[in-house]
């Protein structure tokens, strides 16, 4: 999971927009994202026949929300302003601006939505259960015929009863409920720590450091699960001082590096649970003397666009998001004959896979281990 941005910000646009002296403008968006401010007006007015790679398209909308420009506005704007009647489907999020997720997986959601000839419309509710009621009412107001009810964070839920009492087809994406009564959608988050711990060990680390999120947090937990299996699989102890604790945030991957490599008996590689984290690994790894991957290995998770700009580049997982909005709208068009799935429990969590993508952080160990 992540909190920070994945472009580095200016320090004095953060300091001028971030203090809540002004209004964010256009014009902010645009320094922050390295583009003119007419590409930021095309992207959030959704201009029609201006044609903007999918890749700024996407940095000016992350851009926006991170840094707090019309973040509910514009992702209606985008929604409403394609041409002609259209059916609607609804997408419900707690948040936009904490990381970048909630915007791949709308999108994604977004354009499937079109090729099924539909339109989406979102809300943003804040965890605050009254306005997801009115959110609902809302969206039911305008004609909508499907939902998907999203959270930020991969987590099971207990569900709104302002979802069950829908006669619509309802799906949930990156949450899940405990009676399986709605069809759900999360990361494979263990099979994602097993494959990037077993990716290690196969390059011949058998001391493997992991710096963690948050402790309550499910990703956290499944990716550690996973890690530990891996190393159950190829006959390796586990041992608890190689795991300490982060927060997501480059100066928590910083703090966990500097207390691996206080170890009498330090790891040959770090498994960072998100790529943010691995950037104040890197930190920390570089101002001791550490050479990346020749003395130690790194990897990340998330596959967050900074990844590939490290030096060097991260070994990575990908967090499916794109491929889960996707599969929501499929759902949805399989479920729109009928209410049935709505009232039995029982319905299987799809976990889609975060796959590997391996880069120059990791080295095979050449040496022989007892």
């Amino acid at each position: 999971m992540a909190t920070m941005p994945a472009r580095k910000p200016r320090a004095a646009a953060k300091a001028s927009v971030g203090n809540g002296a002004r209004r964010v403008t256009m014009t902010d968006v645009a320094a922050e994202a390295g583009c003119s401010q007419t590409t930021v007006s095309f992207v959030l007015k959704n201009a029609p026949g201006v044609k903007i790679s999918d890749e700024t398209r996407q940095r000016v909308i992350e851009t926006a929300i991170r840094l707090g420009y019309a973040s509910t506005t514009f992702v209606h704007q985008t929604a409403v302003t394609v041409p002609g009647a259209m059916p609607v489907i609804g997408f419900i999020v707690d948040q936009l601006a904490t990381s970048p997720e909630a915007v791949v997986a709308i999108d994604a959601a977004r354009q499937a939505s079109w090729h099924s000839g539909k339109i989406l419309l979102s809300c943003q509710t804040m965890h605050d259960a009254e306005m997801e009621e009115k959110a609902v009412q809302t969206l039911l107001a305008h004609g909508m015929s499907e939902l998907i009810y999203m959270t930020i964070f991969t987590r099971k839920i207990e569900l709104p009863a302002c979802l069950l009492n829908l006669s619509i087809p309802v799906v949930l994406l990156n949450c899940h409920s405990a009676d399986h009564r709605l069809p759900a959608v999360i990361p494979a988050e263990a099979a994602g720590g097993h494959r990037a711990t077993q990716y290690l060990i196969q390059n011949g680390h058998r001391r493997i450091g992991m710096i963690t999120g948050e402790p309550w947090m499910e990703a956290t937990r499944d990716r550690q699960k996973g890690y530990r299996r891996a190393l159950t699989e190829a006959g390796i102890a586990f041992a608890p001082d190689l795991i300490v604790r982060g927060n997501w945030t480059a100066s928590s991957g910083y703090e966990g590096t500097r207390r691996l490599l206080a170890l009498h008996d330090r790891p040959t590689a770090i498994f960072c649970q998100n790529d943010r984290m691995a950037i104040g690994c890197y930190e920390a790894l570089k101002e001791t003397g550490l050479r990346i991957p020749q003395d130690i290995s790194v990897i990340g998770y998330d596959d967050e666009e900074i990844a590939r700009h490290l030096h060097p580049p991260l070994t990575t997982l990908i967090l499916p998001h794109r491929a889960m909005g996707a599969w929501a709208i499929e759902r949805l068009e399989r479920d729109s004959g009928g209410g049935a799935a709505r009232t039995r429990s029982g319905i299987p969590v799809a976990r889609l896979d975060c796959m590997l993508i391996a880069r120059d952080s990791v080295a095979k160990m050449t040496m022989t281990w007892a």
